[in-house]
């Protein structure tokens, strides 16, 4: 199943993941590049599910190894395999499952779903990825963006990824992230990193423009709601519900965050910075008690509308994750588009976005035919051709 998805990818420009057959079980990442233009939605529950998975063996093994304790900055050692590895966490959980499985390939590491580089223009819809669960192997992501441009992701769920959930760096840029559930299940042994936006201290500060709305961070999620590393980081009406983390949001060098109308559930920390170059929470509420950091001005070059904090949580449980009937009806749930019309959306308006024909996006309407993307508090979007004469 996984050469066929990779065939369907490179050679079409729609591709259709029908879950009626049950889950499509992947056995090693699958990697695209230089590929633009691509559509690639789920429908009837379509889950695409690694083949490696974290088992309740391989946990005690890791507990006996004592691998929680070890350090994740020094040690190490030469694995059984000749591999050699920096950090003494990583070494104990890896020579583990090695002895434990006898793969001395560590097919572990490649237990990822999708992987992008340097590819544009690609819409991922109504699509569930499911991993083996996180530990410190040195693994994949379950979807990794690195050099790639106009994404968007939307109404996906990620789950146990054994690195990270959505991984975005080496100069991504402009990509959107829209009603998405991020979560772990009880498979979880440690490393419950779930977003990393730039990889290094060194990523260059000019990329990286990356926008998050209405998602949910839920169970087990423990650091990184994101984390970045550079670029202008917008988060609109995001709900935070991951009691016991250790901390959501985090800048970190060269980036700065604009943080809109987010909730953050009882039990969960929002926040910790270092070395950002702004930060700013506004409308922002949480549960406990807690006053929100301000630092500088931070803004983003599009125009956009948000929905009351209070709503966030009624509105994400009911409409975030792969809840759509028709994925590849983008505005219109009967179905209907019409190229250059008014449109009627019985709901709040929660972000819009501009864009040229050639799917650039831009900071507001010019002379001729825009793409004007339109996304609404009850789930729905609409993406109209606009002309300005």
């Amino acid at each position: 199943m996984r050469s066929k998805i990779i065939s369907a990818i490179n050679n079409y420009s729609v591709i259709i993941l029908d879950g009626s057959n049950g889950d499509f079980t992947i056995s090693a990442t699958m990697s695209f590049s230089s590929k633009s233009n691509k559509t690639i939605v789920g429908v009837n529950n379509a889950r695409l599910c690694t083949k490696f998975y974290l088992t309740d063996e391989i946990k005690t093994a890791l507990d006996a190894a004592n691998v929680k304790s070890a350090s994740s900055t020094s040690g190490g050692g030469t694995l059984s395999n000749g591999k050699s590895v920096s950090e003494q966490r990583e070494y104990l959980t890896r020579q583990t499952i090695i002895d434990l499985t006898g793969d001395a390939s560590e097919s572990c590491q490649k237990a990822g779903i999708f992987s992008f580089s340097s590819c544009t223009n690609i819409i991922m819809r109504n699509l569930v990825l499911v991993g083996p669960g996180p530990c410190d192997v040195g693994g994949n992501d379950l979807l990794s963006l690195t050099g790639s441009k106009h994404f968007w992701v939307d109404h996906c769920e990620l789950t146990d990824g054994i690195d990270g959930n959505f991984d975005i760096t080496k100069s991504s840029d402009f990509n959107t992230v829209t009603w998405c559930i991020f979560n772990y299940t009880d498979r979880a042994y440690d490393h419950m990193n779930s977003n990393l936006i730039g990889s290094s201290d060194s990523e260059d500060a000019a990329y990286l423009n990356t926008t998050m709305a209405c998602n949910i961070w839920g169970y087990k999620c423990n650091q990184r709601m994101p984390m970045a590393r550079a670029g202008n980081i917008h988060l609109v009406n995001n709900f935070y519900d991951c009691a016991g983390n250790s901390v959501a949001v985090n800048p970190r060098k060269n980036s700065e965050f604009l943080v809109e109308n987010c909730y953050f559930a009882t039990g969960v920390k929002p926040f910790s910075q270092s070395g950002a170059l702004g930060y700013n929470f506004i409308d922002c509420y949480t549960e406990d008690s807690y006053t929100f950091q301000q630092s500088g001005t931070v803004s983003v070059p599009y125009v956009y509308s948000k929905f009351d904090v209070q709503l966030v949580p009624e509105q994400l449980n009911k409409y975030a994750g792969a809840t759509l009937t028709s994925p590849l009806v983008i505005g219109r749930e009967e179905g209907v588009v019409t190229p250059i019309s008014a449109v009627s959306v019985d709901s709040d308006v929660v972000l819009v976005e501009y864009y040229s024909l050639t799917g650039n996006r831009v900071n507001t309407l010019n002379r001729g035919i825009n793409i004007v993307r339109t996304i609404y508090a009850n789930g729905k979007v609409t993406t109209q051709k606009v002309l300005v004469k």
